[in-house]
């Protein structure tokens, strides 16, 4: 049965939209999300730079055969202008490969205006090392 899509309207429902579908490993979900330019672009922790619709779909693909990823969005740094929005902020990794192991990722994540309104165009996410920072001020600035 397939969900009907409301249009949403502003990058916080779109960035709320990414979190829910990698939650329920919903790839047709998550794919709705992105613009439309085949100039899309996805790194995952880890892994090479992938460019366009298939390359990314594909990867989150694999991704999603193990389940849902349960991440939760912390200490958001946003910077929003007329036709873009950055975004970068922690991610709680919600399980770990151990129990009781304390995982985060750093991603940037880029939107775009678009004539559908809102939609992401680059995500870029790294494994950080050590324990999450308390809070964005004072985290330590690695060059």
């Amino acid at each position: 049965m397939a969900k009907s899509r409301k249009l949403l309207g502003t990058v916080e429902e779109i960035e709320a939209a990414f979190y829910d579908a990698l939650d329920h490993a919903d790839l047709d979900a998550l794919m709705a999300l992105w613009a439309e330019d085949e100039e899309i672009v996805c790194v995952h922790p880890g892994a090479p730079r992938l460019i366009g619709h298939a390359a990314i779909r594909a990867s989150w693909e694999v991704i999603f055969e193990r389940g849902g990823l349960h991440i939760r969005p912390v200490q958001l740094h946003a910077v929003h202008n007329m036709m873009t929005a950055v975004h970068s902020l922690v991610e709680d990794v919600m399980q770990g490969p151990k129990e009781g192991e304390e995982r985060h990722i750093l991603a940037s994540n880029v939107y775009l205006k678009t004539p559908r309104g809102w939609r992401l165009a680059m995500r870029h996410a790294s494994v950080a090392p050590g324990k999450m920072p308390e809070s964005p001020i004072n985290a330590p600035v690695l060059h």
